[in-house]
Order: structure tokens, then C-alpha cells, then sequence
């Protein structure tokens, strides 16, 4: 399955939560906010939420600073 991560392609052997990509990208969900297709997905539906094909997901990162 392909999907577009932040403007990247990548190519997903299984179907996978948004829970679960995040884990495997090894992003922490702490200060992380998600939208697939253009709609900003609540972090309460990320464990049910499943990607499919051709999906274009932007991962937010909270970045501290001043």
C-alpha cells in the first residue's frame, strides 16, 4: 500500500493504525498532531483510525523554544 508522509512516499506491507506508523517511525505521540487528507485527525482515534491506500498523512511536531 502507498501513502504520502509529510510529502514522502512510503510503501506499507500491511494495513496499519495511525497508532501503529507512528511506532514504526519511531515518533513519539507526545506533542505530535496528525492529519490525513487534509483533516486533522483526534488523538482519541489514532489506535482505530486505519491508513489506506494512497492516504497523505502531515506529522505536527511541538517544537520548544523561544
Amino acid at each position: 500500500m502507498q501513502i504520502q508522509v509529510n510529502d514522502a512516499p512510503l510503501e506499507l506491507t500491511t494495513t496499519l493504525t495511525l497508532s501503529e506508523l507512528l511506532i514504526k517511525l519511531n515518533i513519539s505521540p507526545e506533542g505530535s498532531a496528525l492529519a490525513v487528507n487534509q483533516r486533522i485527525v483526534p488523538r482519541e482515534c489514532w489506535d482505530s483510525q486505519h491508513l489506506r491506500q494512497n492516504d497523505n498523512l502531515i506529522i505536527f511536531q511541538a517544537i520548544a523554544g523561544g
